[in-house]
């Protein structure tokens, strides 16, 4: 068994802030004299934003419990719901997997003879005792006395879907299909979710933390902004999610110390903002905030001013695990290009991506381009053939494979036909527009609904590069790893990616101390190799920051210069680490494709 292979894994990394420790509160029985006390006796107006997935009911019911303070639930403020579903179709569509990011904002759901109705009610009160309460509670609102915001962690808001615990916006519809909510929330409410957030996160008196239903926690707005500055100036881990599936395996149970009773683990989100939380410790109460928080409050600062000036605050990396140990195939798969992405979905860039390979037991591949002399259209044929008969689909016949060891990297731009086989620990680096993957086949299989996956053949065909064959793919994907700098006690290598990919990745052997710098860019790295490393500044800018094999950390843009060196258990030894970071030229291309994106609403 590899040496690494015993768990130092940390899987609640909670980040500790100086200077607010008496600026939070735990439980309604805290929280909501705080919020009364906020106010000057006999008037005011509290407006409590919320973010999808909040339990409404809970927190209206909390909220009645301020006495003498009449309560406005925006939603009732809404359109009807059917016609909240005929705005919407068009973005939603009818296909089971895929939307397109929506232009809507908040405001569009309101029905506009209500709004203006419940406008002029507010205005003409007196006494101004008023708790205005949902989605859009600023735009009912206008003005305000003290300003709550209800935060949900992103996978808090999936665990309440497949509980039928919420329903989307503006709509009733917790019965429905976990997958289908799903796809409403990231096409549709997160983005409009995300664009108030971004509004009024500098402007906050309060941020709630209702990820707990039974112990809700409340911060001010100064102390969540001031510890985002603090994360933001050193080196970050977010905290990770791992989830079973069809293909699932059993190395992460072992490395991560995950539950051994659960049947497999197939994906570690161990850094996608847009998933992960962030936990904060204020003293010792711990507050967990969707990650995105972060980007959106610390934007230059964590991203770096190119990144920023051309995505906005939206974190472009992602690492992710995949974990076949023991499991089976992945589904067989290809990414839209560039041109298709944004035509179809209104994305400005596409999921290049690679995989890294952790580990490998003897015998694993991954399936990466096509054959030479494939015919597309019999490909294709066989394909649907598949699908809609169950019959096999011989992917050999048509797919390369190649043999993969630990430490391998192959590179996956858009186009490419690939999975990773099974008995591989993958660390996939990627751009992060995660839920574009087209599957091709799905080896027969069922999901663990017991329902078939869905397959996208038809989205697929038209993004394949059927010039992506054998030699091609051999030249130019499987590990063109190259040694382009060394120092005392390292060396550096090129690791990838493609050269029409969105990210560049180094690789750092070590057994002393590597100098590092950001030059003004995000970093993100792994620990691929090696017990334990530390992170430090050489000018004791942040406090030296530990990270153990397998764990994801994140350096900010800010932190400029940065070294890592062996720690611990690993003194002595080599070590290694993998750093990702966005390419400049390739950056330059996104923001020109940017002025050819159709105008959204405002």
């Amino acid at each position: 068994m590899n040496q690494n292979r015993s768990s130092n894994y940390d899987k609640y990394p909670v980040h500790q802030i100086n200077g607010f420790d008496d600026h939070c509160c735990t439980g309604w029985e805290c929280i909501l004299p705080c919020i009364k006390s906020t106010i000057d006796p006999g008037t005011g107006v509290i407006v409590v934003e919320c973010y999808q997935g909040v339990l409404m009911e809970v927190l209206v019911d909390a909220l009645r419990h301020i006495h003498g303070f009449d309560l406005i639930d925006v939603s009732k403020l809404y359109k009807d719901p059917s016609e909240i579903r005929r705005m919407i179709q068009p973005e939603l569509t009818d296909d089971a997997i895929f939307g397109k990011l929506t232009s809507l904002t908040i405001a569009d759901y309101f029905d506009r003879e209500k709004l203006t109705e419940a406008r002029r009610q507010i205005a003409k009160s007196q006494d101004r005792k008023l708790i205005i309460v949902g989605t859009g509670a600023t735009l009912v609102a206008e003005h305000w006395d003290i300003l709550i915001y209800a935060d949900m962690a992103r996978w808090e808001v999936q665990t309440r879907m497949k509980a039928n615990q919420v329903d989307n916006l503006g709509v009733i519809n917790r019965d429905l299909a976990f997958n289908l909510q799903y796809k409403h929330g990231y096409f549709i409410d997160w983005r409009i979710c995300d664009k108030v957030k971004i509004d009024l996160i500098d402007q906050l008196d309060f941020l709630l933390d209702t990820n707990d239903r039974h112990q809700p926690k409340m911060i001010t707005g100064d102390a969540l902004r001031g510890g985002l500055a603090q994360v933001a100036k050193r080196p970050f881990r977010l905290v990770p999610f791992f989830d079973p599936g069809p293909w699932g395996g059993q190395w992460m149970k072992e490395v991560c110390d995950l539950d051994r009773t659960t049947p497999n683990y197939a994906w570690c989100f161990d850094c996608v903002p847009e998933e992960n939380s962030l936990f904060l410790n204020y003293g010792d109460v711990r507050i967990e905030i969707p990650s995105v928080d972060l980007i959106f409050d610390q934007p230059e600062q964590v991203l770096g001013q190119d990144i920023y000036e051309v995505l906005g605050p939206e974190f472009p990396i992602r690492f992710d695990f995949l974990d076949t140990m023991d499991g089976g195939n992945l589904s067989l798969q290809v990414h839209p290009s560039v041109e298709y992405i944004r035509g179809q979905f209104g994305m400005t860039y596409t999921q290049d991506e690679s995989y890294y390979l952790l580990d490998a037991d003897n015998g694993a591949i991954v399936y990466l381009g096509l054959r030479e002399g494939v015919d597309s259209d019999q490909m294709i044929t066989e394909l649907k053939e598949a699908q809609e008969t169950a019959k096999h689909f011989d992917a050999e016949k048509f797919v390369q494979t190649w043999p993969v060891k630990k430490h391998d990297h192959v590179h996956i731009p858009s186009g490419t036909v690939h999975c990773s086989g099974k008995n591989s620990m993958v660390l996939e680096i990627s751009a992060t527009p995660y839920i574009f993957t087209f599957k091709l086949w799905d080896w027969g299989r069922m999901g663990l609904d017991g329902k078939p996956r869905p397959i996208n053949i038809e989205h697929g065909k038209e993004v394949i590069r059927w010039d992506r064959t054998t030699h091609w793919t051999e030249a130019n994907l499987v590990n063109t790893i190259k040694e382009i700098a060394s120092g005392d006690g390292w060396r550096e290598e090129k690791t990838g990616l493609h050269s029409s990919e969105f990210i560049e990745t180094r690789r750092h052997w070590f057994t002393g101390t590597v100098p590092h710098d950001t030059e003004g860019q995000l970093n993100v790295l792994n620990l691929v190799e090696g017990r334990e490393v530390i992170v430090e500044s050489p000018t004791g800018a942040f406090d030296p920051y530990v990270v153990h094999y397998a764990e994801t950390f994140v350096v900010p843009a800010a932190v400029g210069a940065y070294t890592i060196r062996p720690h611990g258990e690993s003194e002595g030894k080599e070590c290694g680490t993998v750093k990702a970071y966005v390419r400049p030229e390739r950056l330059r291309a996104v923001g020109e494709n940017l002025w050819m994106m159709p105008q959204r609403k405002s």
